[in-house]
């Protein structure tokens, strides 16, 4: 089945200990716990480590009581011994409250929903397996399967009125090689006769993500029904599957659900997906954005019927374009852009009551905020301010704020936010962590580009900094390549651990990043060996300029985009660095065009094709592709990858290490078999931060 899109959670526990209380039967394993105290060992140093970073527990998806007194949220929390993670549900009030575990088990619970006059919760468990919508007392107690779906449900809503419920579910529509030589049953093997044969990290497997509705009464699913039948197309869309990419009306007699209806070789090439509209009582559906041409993504109704907004792109295949806020009037089918004059991208809209405001987040200046705007004049107002990324909120009450909120210093928690943006936080997940290690602090530096311009590095600071030592530092080079270096924290690139191994971290926002305005967040495409380049340049000529940076002992790393600038730095840094690091990195942009599997992605930032000669822009871009230069390179580097990344495939990482060695460089490959674009198995994580550390340690330590 699709990769479900399982949210991560955090919990105040010094251990969680998990007994099943569900229907008893010999598939419940019983008294199963995932230690998260901190051992005298593991604190004895005071900083954060690899280990403790996989004792954190991961805040998720939230849900707010329809009387708005109770919130139920979903933790995550992982066993370095069974090397994988379980999600369960919570319920703290609103008014300091404790958190109470709602589920348990070896297993994991997720997609929580009030039901019932908030008297019951609605949730998917993967308890015998394939994973069902089961019911619940709000207490917890009595649950109850209400589903049997046989390949299983992904993500699923109630209409308002909880008459209906629309869930997600895998269809099997291609054929299988299987299907095609019947008298080869065990044939193994990968049959492609068009684009899109993979994404991201998993190879097609002839199914499709489909929406289905269903009558709900007396805890009984009656009437399925496919409104997708019989279609090729994948809602929500691949590879996150995003459930919140499809809502229902108010009223409860449509569905509105993002899609991508095109074969799958315009739809390696096109960002555009559309809006449906499906009515429940024609079965009729109805594409409401047709024409325009990139990605249509988020559609909220508003409360009154009048109007639907949605988060929208203008520009054909470019992926990272300002993401507008665009709304329809469902009568005239009138459409208008609210934030045209607004430079900044929105995302996570609500409508607020009376449906005279909608609430977004936008980045700016490398901060994630909470905004709402004007329907009537598009005045836009800024809620809430500080060093922090909001990352999702919903409205309650009289325009009360329920929102997850982290930041460089702080795991994801939950937070109530009034009007004014006055927050109070509400979770304390990983208090006993934090209790026990220094946190690393940061400063905010202004630096003047080779162009001119003004551009934000964060300083990330060993624990105890002490400004009259000097440090090591490292450039940290972000990805995406359209990806903001904010107040983001990571279970990955995580800024506390590099700057707990003893590291002054640098990590500027580089041209081709957002909340810095459209044209600067556009001006890398097309120009990866460019501005942006020069701009990394910069930030590290002006930081070693410090007296606590040892200018002797600078250091580069980054991942996907940051792996590629890391190899491109390698054949033009002048001496400034004195090791590299560089994951899942583009290394020949040749090979790289031709392997990756969303070609608008590469059209776009690339320029295009490198057979297109007559092509300057695409001609630039390979010009710079970083295996010309490596005659250039004399600095070790570390290059590491997963063998089901299929973004940036990797060979692009074993084209690199083959080279180095030729060349001489002091290398080291490291090839994950069963990761991705990102390497997720705790065993795995905590060994790719002992080589980071171990690699930049042996040359800058």
């Amino acid at each position: 089945m699709k990769k479900i899109k399982l949210s991560l959670l955090g919990l105040f526990l010094i251990a969680i200990t998990i007994s099943c209380n569900q229907q008893q039967d010999n598939k419940m394993i019983n008294n199963f716990s995932i230690d998260v105290s901190l051992s005298e060992e593991e604190i004895a140093e005071g900083i954060l480590t690899p280990e403790i970073l996989w004792k954190f527990g991961r805040i998720g998806e939230v849900q707010i009581s329809k009387d708005g007194k109770n919130i139920i949220y979903t933790i995550s929390n992982y066993s370095l011994e069974l090397n994988k993670g379980f999600t369960h549900i919570y319920k703290i009030p609103i008014n300091n409250g404790k958190p109470t575990a709602l589920t348990s088990g070896k297993f994991s619970c997720f997609n929580p929903r009030w039901i019932n006059n908030d008297e019951q919760i609605a949730f998917i468990s993967t308890e015998e397996g394939v994973p069902q919508i089961f019911i619940m007392n709000s207490d917890g107690s009595d649950k109850q399967k209400i589903s049997e779906v046989e390949s299983g449900i992904n993500s699923f809503e109630f209409a308002p009125d909880q008459d209906k419920l629309l869930f997600c579910s895998d269809v099997k529509i291609d054929k299988t090689p299987a299907d095609i030589y019947p008298d080869l049953p065990e044939v193994n093997v990968i049959i492609a006769e068009d684009l899109m044969y993979r994404h991201w990290n998993a190879w097609h497997d002839y199914a499709y993500s489909h929406i289905f509705v269903a009558n709900y009464d007396n805890n009984t699913l009656t009437n399925v029904s496919d409104i997708m039948e019989g279609e090729a197309y994948d809602a929500p869309l691949s590879p996150y599957f995003d459930n919140t990419e499809i809502t229902w009306s108010p009223d409860g007699k449509y569905i509105a659900y993002t899609c991508k209806k095109m074969p799958r070789f315009q739809y390696a090439l096109s960002t555009d997906s559309d809006i449906y509209l499906y009515n429940t009582e024609t079965e009729e559906t109805k594409n409401i954005t047709e024409g325009m041409l990139g990605y249509d993504k988020y559609p909220v109704f508003s409360n009154n019927m009048e109007f639907i907004a949605w988060e929208s792109m203008q520009t054909p295949g470019y992926e990272s374009d300002k993401n507008r806020l665009m709304i329809m009037n469902l009568t005239t089918e009138e459409k208008e852009d609210l934030t045209r004059n607004f430079d900044q991208n929105v995302s996570n809209l609500v409508w607020n009551k009376d449906d005279n405001f909608i609430y977004f987040i936008s980045g700016y200046h490398a901060r994630h905020q909470i905004y709402k705007i004007d329907k009537n004049n598009r005045s836009v107002t800024q809620i809430t301010n500080g060093d922090h990324d909001y990352s999702y909120f919903d409205l309650f009450g009289e325009d009360s704020i329920i929102a997850n909120k982290m930041s460089i210093k702080q795991a994801t928690e939950i937070y109530i936010v009034d009007n004014e943006g006055s927050e109070t936080q509400l979770t304390h997940t990983n208090q006993h962590i934090y209790d026990n290690i220094e946190m690393a602090d940061f400063q905010e530096k202004w630096v003047t580009t080779s162009d001119g311009k003004q551009m934000l590095v964060w300083l990330i600071l060993p624990p105890n900094f002490d400004s009259t030592a000097q440090y090591p530092a490292i450039l940290y080079c972000q990805g995406g390549p359209q990806s903001a270096v904010s107040q983001f924290w990571s279970y990955r690139w995580n800024f506390q651990i590099m700057a707990s191994n003893g590291y002054v971290v640098i990590a500027p926002n580089r041209r081709g990043l957002p909340s810095f305005g459209h044209e600067w967040n556009a001006q890398i495409s097309g120009d990866y060996g460019g501005q942006n380049m020069k701009d990394y340049l910069t930030a590290v000529d002006e930081m070693k300029k410090l007296s606590f940076i040892d200018e002797d002992r600078i250091g580069a790393v980054g991942a996907s985009y940051g792996g590629f600038s890391v190899f491109w730095l390698a054949g033009h840094h002048e001496g400034r660095f004195k090791a590299f690091i560089s994951h899942c990195g583009m290394f020949n942009l040749e090979s790289q065009y031709a392997a990756t599997e969303e070609m608008f992605f590469v059209n776009h930032d690339l320029g295009g094709a490198y057979w297109e000669k007559d092509n300057q822009v695409a001609m630039n871009s390979y010009a710079n592709s970083p295996h010309r230069f490596v005659d250039k390179w004399d600095t070790p580097i570390l290059i590491i990858s997963g063998m089901y990344d299929f973004r940036i495939p990797y060979t692009e990482s074993i084209q690199a290490f083959n080279a180095a060695r030729l060349n001489g460089v002091e290398s080291k490959l490291l090839i994950f078999p069963e990761e991705t674009h990102f390497v997720l198995k705790p065993q795995n994580s905590i060994l790719w931060q002992r080589e980071f550390k171990a690699w930049l340690d042996k040359y800058l330590k």
